[in-house]
């Protein structure tokens, strides 16, 4: 069982108080003041400062948050493991960006738990640093994400190499081109994911390297929702920046037209990123072989 002590440090951080923390566990304020003060002997150290009547980690209560994220993802895969062997099912955690989110990457995963009896998966979609941070602390088994995380404490699979293009609606007089110049471009309203995005980000690095940039665009949206995006192209309320695995349902259907761009170097890898000791590496080569049918 999870030390009290650290399931109260973890609602304070998650609160940012330590009366409502309390509240929603059930204790008294000074009992979870107690809690934090025990660990602070323990550890020698201090967790807390407050600033402007906020309450801020030190450098060490950073440290002793980190670790106590592991110890309770742990705790938690212990119970949910032993309940998979009484019940004799299987359960999976597995992380997911939202480009991946986006491709048939779900349906891969209802194939496969469709295909084994007892296998449970959830899904957890966050930004690729995110789910570094979750593979860390053990939130997650494994992740699905464009690039490969850089730490030899994991393996990695190649799932696909995907590519940025162009996509447009049927009736874009851009369709009919087989590949688009980017001069073409810039005559077009433009829908996009946010500048933090790793789509956007490849494509502003393209930009670069033909001495142009986002600002010589006529961008009219930006947001985050691949779904969104598609549907408001479809509609041909402009045109977008997508990754192709993030299309295919929409290829296959042909509601919508993808085309590259000309010199654009836009491909990238999705890999699944996994730790050394995963012990269900027999998983992921029928995850592949499902994801290849379907896309293929």
């Amino acid at each position: 069982m999870l030390d009290q002590k650290f399931t109260t440090l973890l609602k304070i951080c998650e609160v940012k108080n330590f009366t409502n923390a309390a509240n929603e566990l059930g204790l008294t304020q000074p009992a979870a003041s107690q809690h934090i003060k025990a660990l602070e002997e323990e550890y020698n150290i201090k967790i807390f400062n407050k600033a402007n009547k906020e309450l801020k980690l030190t450098e060490e209560g950073q440290v002793l948050v980190k670790y106590a994220k592991r110890i309770a993802s742990l705790y938690k895969e212990l119970e949910m493991k032993i309940d998979d062997e009484k019940k004799h099912k299987k359960s999976l955690i597995i992380g997911v960006s939202h480009t991946s989110e986006s491709n048939v990457i779900a349906d891969v995963l209802a194939t496969y738990c469709a295909k084994n009896k007892g296998t449970r998966i959830k899904i957890i979609s966050n930004t690729i640093k995110n789910l570094y941070d979750k593979l860390q602390s053990y939130e997650i088994d494994l992740a699905i994400v464009e690039g490969v995380i850089p730490s030899k404490k994991y393996n990695s699979l190649l799932l696909d190499t995907d590519s940025l293009v162009v996509v447009m609606s049927n009736d874009n007089p851009l369709s009919k081109n087989t590949i688009i110049n980017i001069n073409d471009l810039k005559n077009e309203n433009l829908i996009l994911r946010l500048p933090n995005s790793q789509t956007t980000t490849l494509f502003e690095t393209n930009l670069s390297n033909a001495n142009l940039s986002l600002n010589d665009l006529n961008i009219i949206l930006e947001l985050d929702n691949i779904a969104t995006i598609k549907d408001l192209v479809a509609h041909n309320r402009g045109i977008s920046i997508l990754p192709k695995s993030a299309c295919y349902h929409e290829i296959k259907h042909n509601s919508l037209q993808v085309r590259p761009i000309a010199n654009f170097n836009m491909s990238r890898q999705i890999n699944i990123i996994f730790p050394k000791n995963f012990e269900y590496t027999y998983i992921l080569d029928e995850i592949i072989t499902i994801y290849n049918s379907l896309i293929h």
